[in-house]
């Protein structure tokens, strides 16, 4: 009876609290912007577990706090940077290596607000974050894709969850965007390949990320192939323990993004790892990461696709020569793939590609490609893999 008792008083809780919250999903513009404050984010080392620290100028965020033995630590990390304030908290999903220590964190600081997916666990761990929720008279907020929320000048835009009938918890994890300039970090709690095969059909355009918090500590339920290639980081920080049971970061993921030049920063081997954006650069440790390249970039785009007369024509939309060699045109129905010889396409040149009886720059093959009874669309990929158009029919 107990349980049951319990179970009940959760959900009562937690239906209160969001509907205190009311309609609260409005664009977040009180502070001024700080062009001249750098952006740090500490991803804290708290083992087996996540725990990130977001600072601009006199505001700061933090996103989940580790496990409930983690509670002092994050406080006392939090007070060490001289933080007695926290313009929001995010709990990206309840479970206890996430959300462990904001009870600790919510009863030491000031919240102006937190936000938590509309997900409930019957565990203690959610009850002493409620309870301390409703301590200091706050409310939850829910995320809600989309909105977009100011921190000193930088933004963070939800991305996920996308939806409120999850099996896995971990789909329920906030994933948010967090742009500075024209730096831009991507966390994804432990948001699984479920939601992000969601993001890639709702929001695929924001996901490009310098940086890339990998989803579930590493874990090969998550950072699948496509929403990696989405994201398409400089650098990934990966949050687990050295010696975890869970045999995090699974092998895959560390060749997934080894193969495609990505930067590696594990907690479990350097700690706590700190990086930091004037909206140009992102460095780690005072070492250069990133620059953000203003120079002009290619834009390689499929200009016209006939699929009676099966030519393909590609155009260089700008002023800078590429070569395509390794590249890939991909007929998606056929699933028939053209990889591209060593030829330079010239600045607002074209090129034709052409099937079947058709002559043109470049010969697929002398078997027609395309499918004229159905959708047959075209997609061209770099030579790493990347998604650089796609031509719906």
């Amino acid at each position: 009876m107990r349980s049951i008792k319990r179970v009940f008083v959760v959900v009562l809780a937690i239906c209160m609290i969001f509907s205190l919250a009311g309609c609260e999903y409005i664009m977040e513009s009180e502070s001024q912007a700080s062009i001249n404050d750098n952006l740090e984010v500490h991803f804290i080392d708290v083992g087996q577990a996540d725990s990130i620290l977001i600072k601009k100028g006199n505001e700061s965020m933090l996103i989940d706090a580790g496990n409930n033995a983690d509670g002092d630590l994050v406080v006392n990390y939090l007070q060490n940077q001289n933080i007695n304030k926290l313009k929001y908290v995010i709990g990206t999903h309840p479970h206890e290596d996430h959300i462990g220590g904001l009870d600790d964190v919510i009863d030491n600081f000031e919240i102006e607000k937190v936000i938590m997916p509309n997900a409930i666990a019957t565990t203690k761990t959610f009850e002493d974050v409620l309870d301390s929720i409703s301590k200091k008279n706050l409310s939850i907020t829910k995320p809600k894709v989309g909105n977009s929320y100011d921190l000193n000048g930088a933004e963070f835009i939800i991305l996920a969850p996308n939806g409120e009938n999850y099996s896995s918890l971990n789909d329920y994890s906030v994933v948010v965007k967090l742009i500075n300039g024209n730096n831009s970090f991507l966390f994804t709690g432990d948001a699984e390949e479920l939601s992000e095969k969601e993001i890639l059909t709702n929001n695929k355009r924001l996901l490009k990320s310098d940086v890339l918090k990998v989803g579930h500590h590493g874990s090969v339920t998550s950072t699948s192939q496509d929403f990696l290639d989405a994201v398409n980081p400089s650098a990934a920080v990966i949050s687990s323990e050295t010696g975890n049971s869970y045999g995090h970061p699974h092998k895959e993921i560390l060749e997934r993004l080894t193969k495609k030049g990505v930067d590696i920063y594990r907690t479990d081997s350097q700690g706590t790892i700190i990086m930091k954006s004037d909206g140009k650069t992102i460095n780690f440790n005072d070492k250069e990461l990133f620059t953000y390249d203003t120079s002009p970039k290619p834009q390689v785009i499929i200009s016209e696709l006939d699929k009676v007369g099966e030519i393909v024509t590609i155009k260089n939309d700008s002023s800078i020569d590429i070569n395509l060699e390794g590249w890939r045109l991909l007929s998606v129905t056929g699933n028939q793939e053209y990889i591209f010889p060593d030829y330079v396409l010239k600045g607002n040149a074209t090129v034709t590609i052409t099937s079947g009886e058709r002559q043109g720059d470049l010969i697929w093959g002398s078997e027609n490609i395309w499918n004229n009874s159905k959708s047959d669309p075209a997609v061209l990929y770099d030579k790493k893999g990347n998604e650089v158009f796609r031509f719906d029919d």
